[in-house]
């Protein structure tokens, strides 16, 4: 996928694409997330799709539910929720900065002599 350390740098162009499709791979990451857990909420606690998606959004962003969970289900899909949610939170992150940083370390290590 990416270019190895014999190979130019990609041209700023080509940059630019693989760096619109690391972000729209990272937004579709998020949305389907945030499906999930609209969906887990509306089920599992009975909430409105305005406060399924309050809560579910607040755990994407890592500062947690709004509305404590009052069943037994709706505390166990929080609680794999949370743990699910700091998995995206750094591969959505992963996802973001990993063109960046392969670019700039690519151009210290890519020889032009080759």
């Amino acid at each position: 996928m990416y270019e190895s350390k014999t190979q130019r740098p990609l041209p700023p162009s080509a940059f630019r694409s693989r760096l619109i499709m690391h972000l729209v791979a990272a937004l579709c990451l998020l949305a389907v997330s945030l499906g999930l857990g609209m969906f887990g909420y509306m089920e599992l606690e009975a909430l409105s799709p305005m406060d399924a998606f309050l809560n579910a959004s607040m755990l994407l962003g890592g500062m947690g539910p709004v509305n404590t969970p009052v069943t037994w289900g709706g505390k166990l899909f929080a609680g794999c929720y949370a743990l699910y949610a700091g998995l995206v939170f750094i591969a959505t992150a992963a996802l973001i900065f990993t063109p960046v940083v392969h670019r700039v370390v690519h151009k210290f290590h890519w020889d032009s002599k080759v």
